[in-house]
């Protein structure tokens, strides 16, 4: 690999700045806010949608208008950070996260809601990639960036669990606008923080003029494959406008690629994506988050509506699966991420997630938390953290400095893709399972008791169908990582620079 992945011995960030691991708290705090702010506006869409007389038809919009924003936006939030620098796009991004946010608490209407979710979505694709690329420039020490990755991808993976669970008690013993109101502390606390600790490393801007056809392009073929997605499971795979998205998002992505590289400063520069193990981890990614998203929501309805846990007791469930991530990240990636190659931990752990859905995919009606539920979340949680920790350092490893932003923001788009693509997904497997089975055995259930029963049989069929699913998306992640990616654990070796004097800098050894 020849990208380099850090300065020359005097730049603040490989020479030990000692403010590097005050700012990572506030980086930690600001993803914390984002990925929170993903599970817990679920949590109080009933409640806010009565207040705000929002029809059954529009509701998915409160989730829909904050999707697109972010999604299509996220490559030329990235180019932003590269652009303006990733300090100033952090602190801009979590000042409009805070004030979309007060907007949303206050909302009095649907339009006002919809519109404050869709500013959440601009300012949150301003946020991640900066947040992530401020990681990667001020971390460059093999041990240090895995202690700082393992504590970012423990919060990344985790962090919408406990959205459950701060959801729950804010609508429960609150009010739904809290948690939307509950952003501005975190933002305010976060973007002080960065402002007065973050030493951005100096020359790793990228000053070229901004790519205006590829910014339209990418941002258009975004919206309209995560909208394709969203369409397809409100409305079916066959809906004409479903079909017309799906075509109009190829057209533009290909038209996209096609751009990047003919212009002279592409917003995207195709070595970022065409390096063999940046192009894994991406592509791992996507596919590892179709099944994890998925799951989220089929644990939630099954928690709620099969097991009649609260809102605030289904939070709490989702605990173990949350300790299992800290532990993969915190303990097991980060010492052995210098010690041994990425794939040696990614692989296994796609394939331990995969064996925790496996056990998932016995869940019955009567099935006990303990026996089921909570193993399959231990596993689940022990394996995408052990995952997620090399996977986010390795695909913004290596990488130049200018380019920083976009590599990240590639990190945060596959996974909103695959998020998108996993909820439609596995939905309408689920939807389709579901509905196979109560036609089969509803002329059986001679009394309203037992046709609620088959009802709830075919709801947790469904759900067992669609982990299935997801335990072969996950297999077939780990096989994507054994495939692609092959960079060694990390190292620290000196280059020759392009005047002949020497920098160190860190290089990931290769294995071929």
């Amino acid at each position: 690999m020849s990208e380099t992945a850090a300065k020359a011995p005097g730049a603040p960030a490989s020479s030990g700045d000692a403010n590097r691991w005050k700012a990572l708290v506030f980086i930690a705090l600001a993803q914390l806010m984002v990925v929170l702010d993903a599970t817990i506006v679920n949590i109080a869409l009933p409640s806010a949608q009565t207040d705000l007389g929002i029809s059954d038809g529009n509701r998915q919009w409160v989730v829909t208008a904050y999707a697109l924003a972010f999604g299509g936006l996220l490559l030329f939030g990235g180019r932003i950070a590269d652009l303006w620098g990733r300090k100033r796009a952090f602190v801009i991004g979590l000042t409009g996260f805070a004030a979309a946010s007060a907007l949303g608490g206050a909302a009095t209407t649907g339009a006002m809601m919809f519109g404050a979710r869709a500013l959440q979505g601009v300012f949150g694709a301003m946020l991640a990639p900066a947040a992530l690329s401020l990681l990667a420039v001020m971390f460059t020490d093999a041990k240090e960036r895995a202690k700082a990755f393992g504590i970012y991808g423990a919060i990344a993976g985790g962090g919408g669990a406990v959205g459950f669970i701060l959801g729950g008690v804010l609508t429960e013993y609150l009010d739904w606008r809290w948690t939307f109101f509950v952003n501005i502390p975190f933002a305010i606390v976060a973007a002080l923080g960065a402002y007065f600790v973050i030493r951005e490393p100096e020359g790793g801007r990228n000053r070229n003029p901004l790519d205006i056809p590829g910014v339209l392009l990418s941002t258009l073929g975004l919206v309209s494959l995560v909208y394709g997605f969203t369409r397809a499971e409100s409305d079916g795979w066959g809906d004409a406008t479903t079909i017309g998205l799906f075509v109009a998002s190829v057209v533009l992505l290909v038209a996209f690629v096609v751009t990047e590289t003919r212009v002279k400063a592409p917003l995207l520069p195709l070595r970022v994506v065409l390096d063999r193990n940046r192009g894994g981890i991406y592509l791992s990614l996507g596919i590892a988050i179709i099944a994890m998203f998925g799951t989220f929501l089929f644990l939630t309805y099954y928690l709620q509506v099969i097991k009649g846990f609260s809102p605030i007791k289904t939070g709490f469930a989702f605990l173990p699966m949350i300790a299992g991530m800290m532990v993969g990240s915190t303990q097991i990636g980060t010492r052995l991420m210098t010690r041994v190659p990425a794939r040696a931990l990614m692989g296994p752990g796609f394939l331990v997630a995969a064996v925790g859905m496996l056990v998932m995919t016995q869940m019955e009606i009567g099935s006990s938390y303990a026996s089921t539920i909570l193993p399959a979340m231990l596993l689940l949680g022990l394996g995408m953290g052990t995952a997620f920790m090399p996977a986010m350092s390795l695909a913004t490893f290596g990488v130049e400095p200018r380019d920083a932003g976009v590599a990240s923001a590639m990190v945060n788009t596959s996974q909103q893709v695959g998020g998108a693509i996993g909820t439609a997904l596995l939905n309408t497997i689920a939807a389709s399972a579901t509905t196979s089975y109560i036609k089969d055995h509803i002329a059986t259930a001679t009394s309203k008791p037992q046709q609620q029963l088959v009802q709830m049989e075919g709801a947790v069929h469904g759900y067992a169908n669609a982990i299935w699913v997801a335990v072969g998306m996950l297999v077939l992640a780990a096989v994507v990582v054994v495939a692609f990616v092959n960079a060694g654990k990390p190292d620290t070796t000196t280059v020759a620079s392009g005047d002949g004097a020497e920098d160190e800098v860190a290089v990931p050894v290769v294995a071929h």
